[in-house]
């Protein structure tokens, strides 16, 4: 680790000399602006278009070859790389600069468009300018093939840790992130453009609320200093977007960061992006329908097909998806109706799957992880999971013909939950009670109870249309979509332990 550490400095020292004799030559390292007007894939998708032709293009050096008085070099820019040939004679003064550049350093090029004597496309530069001095050498990988053709890799930027930590390296090295960062935004605008199509407006509400609510989870807290009062960082959108309605709009939606204090792993992160959208008038059994129509347009406007594997399984968003009873698939695991248990009968059901009941606390939270260990992690292929136990359920409304059930579903996909909503209570009086209830499992012990929003019900007493009610994991759905298997992958900058930087 040591001989590491020095071989680096000794790299970072060399380049900081370039830097200064670069500057005694009169080269400007750090450029103020570049008239880019071409890119590496263009011009190697439409190379008839542009031989012979002049372009400006600007990219990271990846790999050099100098040849005495003639050099080739690949840069990369926003959309891959091409290879450009740079000659003494022809450039001058720049090409002594070159011999000063390293692979890392950004540099601009304007030249012509041709192909070697091997066919590879490549601009040869007229003109050559340095926009950015690279000090730290990036960890580019080698690839050294044997005799039998077997190809090993060195020096790979692969320390998970590592790669979340230093995003912008990840980025430079390993092409394939920035694929999935590209296919998020993509998936992201075209889930924004169904939704604007189709009528409901966009909209934002507070990320700091002087009281928690929509979901059940345990707030960050902060302190704001003018006014003397804790708030809390949202852990969903759901109260205020309803207040909206209550307002007159028929259909709001919101793509926002929501945040709740809990642990991390493969699907969770603190700091997580949702959906949510309301439509006024409408019920469960229409936002199923639209749910569906949401995903085969993901999967048709970006990918151009409802087929896809994620962890080995080939999945199909094709609709119509497969329909399930929460209960009834309990019971159709265990035996057991979750319903008309007890407590410690539903402890003694986890037991017997070899589960510590310990930390869990309340009827609520035992049904759940019974329905989490027992059903959710055959849920492969799409599938909504309808008619929810009331109890699990503080903000939906009772199930129209079914006694102790909401009208409630959650999207299942490849074990995972992508997406949960409501037929949404719309009964003032009927919250109040929730609420309370919720009040009385927070004095039991659950952290993550609801506490009562008195405002909300305030504007639920001026007269709330009934609605229907959605939020989807945008996460979780990147994941799924980019076949990635861990959260972390697919936001820029998860949340880490702080770093102890030498």
């Amino acid at each position: 680790m040591e001989n590491t550490k020095t071989d680096l400095n000794v790299l970072i020292k060399r380049r900081y000399e370039e830097l200064e004799e670069l500057k005694n030559k009169g080269f400007e390292p750090y450029a103020y602006s570049f008239d880019t007007n071409s890119y590496s894939e263009d011009i190697k998708n439409n190379f008839s278009e542009y031989e012979n032709n002049t372009v400006r293009i600007s990219g990271r050096i990846m790999a050099i070859r100098r040849m005495g008085k003639a050099s080739f070099a690949h840069i990369m820019d926003f959309t891959g790389r091409i290879q450009i040939y740079l000659k003494k004679d022809e450039i001058g003064e720049e090409y002594a600069a070159f011999k000063l550049m390293d692979i890392g350093d950004i540099i601009g090029v304007e030249g012509f468009v041709f192909k070697t004597r091997t066919g590879e496309i490549t601009v040869h530069a007229n003109k050559l300018s340095l926009l950015a001095k690279s000090i730290r050498p990036l960890p580019i990988p080698k690839e050294v093939e044997d005799d039998k053709g077997e190809k090993t890799i060195y020096d790979q930027f692969a320390d998970k840790e590592l790669r979340y930590r230093q995003r912008y390296v990840d980025l430079i090295v390993n092409p394939d992130v920035k694929k999935v960062f590209i296919l998020r935004s993509r998936i992201v605008t075209t889930i924004r453009n169904f939704l604007d199509e189709r009528g409901l407006l966009e909209v934002e509400t507070p990320i700091l609320q002087p009281l928690y609510g929509g979901a059940a989870a345990k707030p960050f807290i902060t302190h704001h200093n003018t006014l003397d009062v804790d708030l809390y960082l949202r852990i969903a959108d759901e109260l205020y977007l309803k207040r909206l309605i209550v307002g007159g709009f028929d259909g709001v939606y919101e793509i926002s960061k929501d945040f709740r204090n809990e642990g991390m792993d493969r699907s969770h992160n603190p700091e997580f992006t949702m959906l949510e959208l309301y439509a006024a008038y409408k019920d469960y059994n229409w936002m199923m329908n639209f749910v569906e129509e949401i995903f085969e347009n993901i999967c048709t406007k970006v990918f151009g097909k409802t087929e896809f594997t994620f962890e080995g399984k080939t999945i199909d968003f094709k609709r119509p998806w497969k329909r399930i009873n929460y209960v009834d698939s309990i019971k159709d695991k265990t035996g057991v109706d979750v319903i008309n248990s007890s407590e410690e009968e539903l402890k003694k059901l986890l037991k017997n799957i070899r589960l510590d009941t310990s930390a869990i606390s309340g009827k609520a939270k035992l049904i759940d992880e019974i329905f989490s260990q027992t059903v959710e992690p055959d849920l492969v292929q799409p599938t909504f999971v309808v008619d929810y136990p009331l109890i699990l359920s503080p903000l939906a409304k009772k199930h129209r013909s079914k006694e102790e059930i909401v009208e409630r579903f959650e999207g299942y996909v490849a074990g995972k939950e992508l997406c949960n909503a409501f037929s949404e209570l719309n009964d003032p009086i009927d919250q109040r009670q929730r609420f309370e209830e919720q009040v009385k499992q927070k004095s039991a012990g659950d952290e993550e109870a609801h506490p009562v929003d008195e405002d909300f019900i305030r504007a639920m007493e001026y007269g709330m249309p009934p609605m229907a009610g959605l939020g989807i994991g945008i996460d979780r759905l990147i994941m799924l979509f980019t076949s990635q298997s861990s959260i972390r992958d697919v936001i820029f900058f998860p949340q880490m332990k702080p770093e102890q930087i030498a």
